[in-house]
Order: structure tokens, then C-alpha cells, then sequence
């Protein structure tokens, strides 16, 4: 662990990042410790700063492609985390998963379609149904023995000829589930069987916890592949997500087509050189930058979990199998959500995400990162525990 030095606390005030710099205008104050935004506080790593200084030696930054090393990069990574198989020609571009998840949903769907949405769930995924003039059809997820599970009983009821794309975040956000092969194959038969389009976000699918395996619904055959737009991206896995660089793989030539029209309307294919760079270095050098983030991430959580358990049993978690989320379930103390966000605000100053943004189910629940030096992270316990203890 030596060589990785995920304890070094990094003082990201000043640099116009979301998560510090904007305490005052998100949470009314800047005596607030950040625990919300879904980026982390460690260094990136070096060999992805190496690679973008040695491109900024350079002294032009003109529009430019993404070459062959590129596709390398992202069919090697695929191959060897993920156990996929891609080709070259199912890789597309988007600055960011959301941008893409949106372009696909306008590409793939008409104003008034049905969206099929699970939550709780990553709140812009609601943005984007709305945004572009579609009807979002709610599919909660089922809370059994603090984990999530989808519900086919209630998408039977609910799909119609109006129904067109399913939006599956795998791993799950923010409850951190890793859904087993079993959980997305059936999910994906059902979307086969309906003719409904699957566009899955697999953003955290580099972060799995050592007991689980993340599994790529367009792996599972040729069939669910051809009806699967999956958005993958290195920049929760490297902190890289100022650099905009994000991947979408569609392996029906037709769908592809569709969608690079789609993005080009825009003029949004372009991307940036040190997004390109970026990304080819992370998945070029980051595996074994990766495992040891994932095993300290881990230990993060167990930290976390042991901590409320012992000093703050009012707090109930549902235990993450991948991420650096926290799901946490206030419900306990009795309050709504407008009173808990200010009694944390106010009695912990500590800033996470309200659960009521995430839609049905995530009323008396917070969102908390704890993708931080440990220090950082016992010290937002602390805080917690002072306020309700």
C-alpha cells in the first residue's frame, strides 16, 4: 500500500471543485464537511498525471481524434476486468454517462414514450426522462433484509406498447448494489420479451467489493448485446471526472449509427485531448492502481459499519457490495426530509445527498461518500454521532 497512499488528505479548496468549493451556495455555509458529490478526495493517480503532462509538452490543443490506442485501451480493460469481449466498432463517445444515457433516450424514443426507471435511484436519470418530453414509469426496487432487489411482478404490470427503454444503473446507485448474473439476465429477458431497450450505466462497475463480480448485461449473449446501449466511464474509478471522457459501447451496427447521428447534432463528439489521454492511460496502467483502491475502499466501509453499529445504532445501513456509497436509513429518529437535511446541516455540519431525490423509497435516507483519507471519514462519523448519538 506504500507505493498507493489513499490516508495522504488533499486540499481540493480553490480549485473551483463542486464538492468544496461549493459548500456556501449548496449548503448555505463553507463550515460544512462534503461528504455528497460522487468524486473522491485521493490523489489521481500518477501515471494518468504523467501521461496528460507529457501531452501538455505540446504547445497546440486543436480539435483532435480518438486514435487507435484508445480503443486499445478500453477493449483491453473490458477483456480483463470484465471478462467482455468488445470490439472497436461498438465504441462510441460522450463527455459523460448522463449526456449519453440522455442522447440515447432521444435517439431510441419518441416525446410522450415511456421510460422505465427503478428507483431509488441516481436522480438526473429523472432529468433526463423528463428533459426530453418523456413520461418516466416508476419500477421500485424491493427492500428485503437491507438489499435491493428488482421487481418483475410490478414491470409485467406496468410495461405497455408505449414502454420503450429500461434504464438499469448496475452496480446500483445509491444503494450499492452489484447485481448478480441471475438478477440481470432476468431483468434483461423481460426487456427482450417486451421489445424494450435496455441503456445500462454501468459507471461503478470498476468498483466491486472482493465477495462479487460485476457483470455487463450485454455479456450475457448476442441477443440481450443487440438490445443493450451500456455507458461505462474511467472517472469515478480514477477521480478523472472533470476530464469529461466517457465510453458508449452499442454492439447493433444500426443502433450505433443511430446514435452517433444523434450525438453529432450536437456537435458533442468531439471530446477533449486530456480526456483521450486520460482515459488511455487509466485503462492502459490502472489495474493494479485499481485493486488497491477497491480493498481500501472497502475497509472504508467496514470502518463505517462497525463505527454506526457500535456508536450510532439509530443509523441503519444497507451494507454496499461495490461503489463508495454509503445508503443510510434515518428513518428511526422520526423526521421528514426537510428536518433531517437541517438537523444534520445543523447539529453534525456535515453535507450529504437527501434520499428523497432519489425518488420512491428514499424518504428518511442520506447518501454518504466515503470515497476519503479514512481520517476524513472518521471525522464525518464523528460529527454524525455527536448530532445522534
Amino acid at each position: 500500500m506504500a507505493r498507493y497512499n489513499f490516508d495522504k488528505i488533499i486540499n481540493r479548496e480553490g480549485t473551483h471543485c463542486i464538492k468544496w468549493d461549493a459548500r456556501k451556495r449548496v449548503f448555505g455555509s463553507e463550515d460544512i464537511l462534503p461528504m455528497w458529490v460522487a468524486d473522491m478526495d485521493f490523489e489521481t493517480p500518477e501515471f494518468i498525471v504523467d501521461a496528460i503532462r507529457k501531452r501538455s509538452e505540446h504547445p497546440v490543443f486543436g480539435y483532435s481524434f480518438r486514435g487507435n490506442p484508445y480503443f486499445h485501451a478500453i477493449t483491453g480493460w473490458m477483456k480483463r476486468r470484465h471478462r467482455w469481449n468488445i470490439k472497436k466498432e461498438w465504441i462510441s463517445f460522450s463527455p459523460g454517462v448522463v449526456a449519453g444515457l440522455t442522447c440515447a433516450i432521444q435517439a431510441f424514443s419518441e416525446p410522450g414514450d415511456g421510460i422505465i426507471v427503478q428507483p431509488p435511484v441516481y436522480y438526473p436519470f429523472f432529468n433526463s426522462v423528463k428533459g426530453t418530453g418523456r413520461k418516466i414509469v416508476e419500477n421500485p426496487l424491493k427492500r428485503k433484509n437491507e438489499r435491493y432487489y428488482f421487481d418483475l411482478e410490478d414491470l409485467h404490470a406496468k410495461r405497455d406498447k408505449k414502454t420503450k427503454i429500461l434504464i438499469l444503473c448496475n452496480p446500483q446507485n445509491p444503494g450499492g448494489m452489484v447485481w448478480t448474473k441471475e438478477e440481470v439476465k432476468g431483468l434483461a429477458g423481460f426487456c427482450l420479451e417486451n421489445n424494450i431497450l435496455i441503456i445500462s450505466d454501468e459507471i461503478h462497475s470498476d468498483l466491486v467489493f472482493s465477495a462479487y463480480k460485476h457483470t455487463p448485461v450485454a455479456s450475457l449473449s448476442e441477443e440481450i448485446a443487440l438490445n443493450t446501449i451500456t455507458c461505462m466511464a474511467p472517472s469515478k474509478t480514477f477521480n478523472i471526472a472533470g476530464l469529461a471522457s466517457s465510453v458508449v459501447i452499442i454492439p447493433d451496427k444500426e443502433k450505433f449509427e443511430q446514435y452517433e447521428q444523434a450525438m453529432g447534432v450536437g456537435h458533442l463528439n468531439m471530446g477533449n485531448i486530456f480526456g483521450t489521454v486520460a482515459l488511455e492511460a487509466a485503462y492502459t496502467h490502472g489495474d493494479k492502481w485499481v485493486d488497491h483502491l477497491v480493498r481500501y475502499l472497502e475497509d472504508n466501509y467496514l470502518f463505517l459499519e462497525n463505527y454506526i453499529k457500535k456508536e450510532i445504532p439509530g443509523i441503519k445501513g444497507m451494507k454496499p457490495e461495490g461503489t463508495y456509497l454509503a445508503w443510510l436509513n434515518f428513518q428511526e429518529y422520526g423526521m421528514n426530509d426537510k428536518e433531517l437535511s437541517e438537523y444534520i446541516l445543523k447539529n453534525a455540519r456535515i453535507g450529504l445527498n437527501n434520499g428523497a431525490k432519489f425518488g420512491t423509497g428514499g424518504d428518511g435516507w442520506m447518501r454518504l461518500n466515503f470515497g476519503c483519507p479514512r481520517r476524513v471519514l472518521e471525522e464525518g462519523l464523528n460529527r454524525l454521532k455527536n448530532a445522534f448519538g
